[in-house]
């Protein structure tokens, strides 16, 4: 079960540093507390953005 726990984590991270690639926030691995609030919330609302999409998806709509 830990094998499967990290897989997601591996792939939240792959899809963290995706999104942030997308809208121009560079972040480095590790830790990001000198993000500001802005590049932060870019980059989380379009994780949020593209979890929904994906979900919607899946449900055939």
């Amino acid at each position: 079960m830990a094998s499967r726990s990290n897989n997601r984590n591996t792939g939240f991270e792959n899809l963290k540093y995706e999104i942030a690639s997308q809208v121009g926030v560079n972040l480095k691995e590790g830790y990001n507390g000198d993000l500001t609030s802005r590049e932060a919330g870019k980059v989380g609302g379009n994780i949020t953005k593209k979890v929904f999409q994906t979900f919607r998806d899946s449900q055939g709509k």
